[in-house]
Parts: structure tokens; sequence; C-alpha cells
């Protein structure tokens, strides 16, 4: 995930995963190394954070995400077994 430290989509995006079970978020801070958000937007296309990918897939912004959430489209791409999450 391209993200920054005061991001608060960024946050959001975190605890939604971490929400899920997902322990090991790889962060990559463009604010501390700016030649890093040039490479985010090379990949994306996009210029504000966080991007997201899960494993290789693209996911695009928190928005994306938690649009994915709502459509029950997150668990599946995360392999999570929805009746061990209820």
């Amino acid at each position: 995930m391209y993200c920054t430290a005061v991001c608060p989509y960024c946050v959001l995006a975190e605890r939604l995963l971490r929400s899920k079970g997902v322990t090991d978020i790889e962060k990559i801070r463009v604010d501390l190394q700016p030649e890093l958000r040039q490479q985010m937007m090379e990949k994306t296309g996009r210029r504000t954070v966080p991007q997201i990918y899960i494993g290789t897939r693209y996911i695009g912004g928190y928005d994306d995400l938690a649009k994915l959430e709502h459509r029950g489209e997150l668990n599946p791409l995360l392999n999570i077994d929805k009746a061990k999450n209820e």
C-alpha cells in the first residue's frame, strides 16, 4: 500500500484490512521517499494515497477497497472464508 503518515484514508484502509485479519501490510511511504510517489503515479495513474494492491492485483484507493467490502468481494480477494469471520 502506497501511503503517507498523515493520510486519514491510509489509516482507514489499514484498519479495514487489519479487521479482516491481514497482518502483513507492506507500506510504501511516499512522504519519506518522494521518488516512490512518481513510481506510484506511473503504476496506477493516480497521485493520491492510499493506492492499494492485494498481491499483484491493483485495487485502487480506500473508496475502492470499501466498495469491495460492501459488495462482499473483499473476503475472496483476501482468501477469507466468510463463515470463519462471522
